[in-house]
């Protein structure tokens, strides 16, 4: 990927900030590449369980889909959905949260209510079909709503991981490239001023020398000249 350098001022103080800020890069690129390991690991735990309470439940639901059939053939739609509509709840179910890998997961937790409460529904205007179908379904739904937990995790945690991927990939293929050519021109910048500044001080010496040396000729010149005549006066003043 190319970058832009218009928008990069080569100072030593960016340097030194687009420095740091790629070493943070790196550290954040570090810590979301182990929580995407760790995501991809109890994702695949709660995979596991999810098959597995699927597999709990599937020969069950199968007994109450034949239950609740027979009682349809035997009673009729309207007299079951009666029944169905005219009983009340018999357990509870409490929601409650969870954190894994700092992911909020919803679990659930089931609690039955009194056991002894009267039927809401004669013995006589029903048959053994909807006793059964009742009861399993009573026994089968904590394992359904234990299921229905672990794959609500699984899509939590997989939503999860797809971000955490985006940022990975935006820290890996975006910034951190672009703190690396931030570096690296504005390295090659201050390495050319560098140079230019060593020549120019460089021609600077040169042109220092050469005067010092054109003034300490004349300054002999001088002195031979102030010496000369200095002999002449004294020749004159013997005569």
């Amino acid at each position: 990927m190319s970058f832009s350098s218009r928008s990069i001022v080569p100072t030593k103080i960016e340097l030194i900030r687009f420095k740091r800020s790629l070493k943070v890069a790196r550290m954040v690129h570090k810590i979301l590449d182990d929580k995407r390991e760790v995501l991809l690991k109890r994702i695949d735990e709660m995979i596991e369980e999810a098959s597995k309470a699927r597999e709990e439940i599937w020969a069950p639901l199968q007994d109450v889909y034949d239950a609740v059939r027979d009682a349809y053939l035997t009673l009729g739609t309207n007299t079951v959905e009666a029944i169905a509509s005219l009983t009340p709840p018999s357990m509870e179910v409490d929601v409650n949260v969870r954190r894994i890998v700092d992911v909020k997961v919803p679990t659930l937790q089931v609690a039955y209510k009194d056991s002894k409460a009267v039927l809401s529904y004669s013995f006589a205007d029903t048959n053994a079909s909807v006793d059964k179908a009742a009861r399993l379904i009573k026994n089968l739904l904590p394992g359904i709503y234990k299921a229905a937990e672990y794959e609500n995790a699984i899509f939590s945690l997989a939503k999860e991981l797809e971000r955490t991927q985006r940022l990975i990939n935006a820290l890996e293929y975006v910034i951190v490239p672009y703190y690396e050519h931030a570096i690296r021109f504005i390295g090659h910048v201050l390495e050319e001023r560098e140079r230019e500044e060593f020549v120019r001080l460089k021609k600077v010496k040169s042109t220092l020398e050469r005067k010092k040396s054109a003034m300490t000729m004349e300054d002999l010149s001088k002195e031979k000249r102030d010496k000369e005549r200095e002999k002449e006066e004294e020749v004159a003043l013997a005569r």
